[in-house]
């Protein structure tokens, strides 16, 4: 166990810290040391989480800077939007390096996110330091990073649909529609009214028309991908509540800039992402069960009508938050991608 790299889970109560505690418990070069929650009391894991009891005898503690990095050398953060901005600088001073699940630093521009999230950002040095966490694109970044701001879970499945396109300026830029569907978990834990079991059961509805806070997320990864060349693109992103637990499915329409063929894109796709162990490009239409409790995102990709369909899955608490959220921290770690993901 001395061998092991002791990691601390800030903000254990959620869906995320329970993936996040199940996916590390099986990495032979990792311990969990620490555990904190806003709560009162100090709870168990295994009470916070049954399905852990048995695997895992550790108490939550309230956060405190020096004692987890007294027991930790990461901390990976579960916590809210804008609560993480208050717990990362006092990490980072002490030498603890950081890879934060929230939307907290995920956009490089502190005036964006303050519109988006209504919030003024406080930390300028850690949001101009963070490196963006989705090794499909930015994997030689990520090694020597000190803060990974981890993508959101809608973000990376429509960024991994449209970056080879993107890349390859195959489409235009403005115009982009983004049709997602995710589970029920994807609100989090915390109860709210459009996610009690009478409301969402058998229901269907879209939410955050024109204002949900990944669509500055998306446009902003999308438009690095193309290189800060020609115009940013701009995605029209809707997404839908769906009653199931997990999974993620978006459907994406471009506008290609030349005449498409579907076979050559399916190359296309098979080739960006040939490095990339977790992305698996089908022939099949995906299906969210597909990729349920794994790491993979499944994309496969049609023309329609002169149109380009990409259609994307993968699990919103594995692959949209906790698992690349291990992978980030195997390259860190210069642990093998895969490690603990299989």
């Amino acid at each position: 166990m001395s061998s092991r790299v002791g990691v601390a889970i800030v903000g254990a109560s959620g869906y995320a810290a329970r993936e996040l505690f199940r996916i590390l418990l099986n990495h032979p070069g990792v311990a969990i040391t620490a555990a904190t929650s806003r709560q009162d009391e100090a709870p168990r894991v295994d009470a916070l989480h049954p399905s852990l009891a048995r695997r895992i005898d550790l108490v939550c503690e309230p956060f405190d800077a020096d004692r987890i990095a007294g027991k930790a050398d990461f901390a990976l953060l579960a916590l809210p939007h804008t609560a993480s901005m208050a717990a990362v600088p006092p990490l980072r001073e002490r030498g603890v390096k950081v890879i934060d699940l929230s939307a907290d630093y995920r956009l490089a521009d502190a005036q964006v996110y303050a519109d988006w999230y209504g919030h003024a950002h406080t930390d300028a040095r850690g949001l101009d330091e963070a490196v963006y966490g989705l090794p499909e694109l930015f994997r030689p970044r990520i090694p020597g990073a000190s803060l990974i701001a981890n993508p959101g879970c809608y973000s990376s499945t429509s960024i991994l649909a449209l970056a080879p396109l993107i890349a390859e300026d195959l489409i235009e830029r403005s115009g982009i529609i983004v049709d997602a569907k995710s589970g029920v978990s994807g609100g989090g834990r915390a109860p709210k009214p459009s996610f009690h079991f009478p409301e969402c059961n058998e229901n269907f509805s879209a939410y955050g028309v024109g204002r949900h806070r990944h669509t500055p997320e998306i446009d902003q990864v999308l438009t690095a991908v193309a290189g800060g060349k020609g115009d940013p693109v701009e995605t029209i992103f809707t997404p839908h509540l769906v009653p199931m637990d997990r999974g993620i499915l978006a459907t994406v329409y471009a506008q290609p800039k030349r005449t498409a063929v579907e076979h050559d894109l399916i190359e296309l796709y098979r080739s960006f992402y040939a490095s990339s162990p977790f992305v698996r490009v089908v022939s099949h239409l995906p299906a969210t069960k597909d990729s349920s409790f794994t790491n993979f995102c499944d994309i496969t990709v049609r023309v329609v009508r002169g149109k380009i369909l990409v259609l994307a899955c993968l699990d919103n608490l594995v692959k949209g938050a906790a698992g690349v959220a291990v992978q980030n921290l195997n390259l860190m770690l210069g642990h093998p991608e895969e490690t603990a993901l299989l």
